[in-house]
């Protein structure tokens, strides 16, 4: 399966999508403030779920050309899920407009839990360049897995913050579910390398 650079175009034009229909709802006042700001966090919570789920994939199946596509455009995935929590926190900003309040909110436990995950994200998405991992080295990797902690609070705040929090729970669920086969995966893997050495 050969790679070309509009292979990315077209990932990231299917990427935009629900975006684009989000922003065109709510500009039409088919979607409101609310369906907004919900709109664009389960869909960065949904991409989350798709870059993260790469891994166990990976050591699950090992190899094929699709696989390989999926590993080279993890980080593609990755930002994609960082600028749909970006709309999802400038939305929500929008309607506040008052730092004080802000301030005030972001003390509930929901909406700390948001604001933790964000705050994880911001580096991670300004990190994920070529440029960054050549410069960063080892320190690139070990950076990156904070992806695993701000999962969690990103799936803390959508479980406390919905007013129908089944969504939430079963995208949890399937977060569970892969980050317990790539914990198994993992472990398996270093134990028959550790028995062959």
């Amino acid at each position: 399966m050969k790679m070309p650079l509009r292979s990315q175009l077209v990932l990231w034009a299917v990427l935009a999508i629900p975006g684009v229909v989000i922003a065109v709802a709510w500009a039409t006042g088919g979607l409101s403030y609310g369906g907004a700001v919900s709109e664009t966090g389960e869909w960065a919570a949904r991409i989350l779920i798709v870059t993260l789920a790469i891994t166990p994939l990976r050591l699950i199946f090992r190899r094929g050309p699709w696989l390989v596509w999926l590993v080279r455009r993890r980080r593609d995935f990755g930002v994609a899920s960082f600028i749909y929590a970006l709309a999802h926190t400038l939305i929500y900003l929008s309607h506040k407009l008052d730092f004080g309040l802000i301030v005030e909110e972001a003390m509930d436990w929901w909406l700390l839990a948001g604001w933790l995950a964000f705050l994880l994200f911001v580096p991670l998405a300004l990190t994920s360049t070529d440029a960054a991992v050549r410069a960063l080295k080892l320190w690139w990797k070990r950076l990156h897995r904070l992806v695993y902690l701000a999962a969690v609070l990103v799936f803390i705040h959508w479980v406390l913050s919905a007013f129908e929090p089944l969504p939430a729970y079963v995208h949890l669920g399937l977060l569970a579910a892969l980050e317990i086969t790539r914990i198994v995966l993992q472990w398996r893997q270093r134990a028959a390398m550790a028995r062959a050495a």
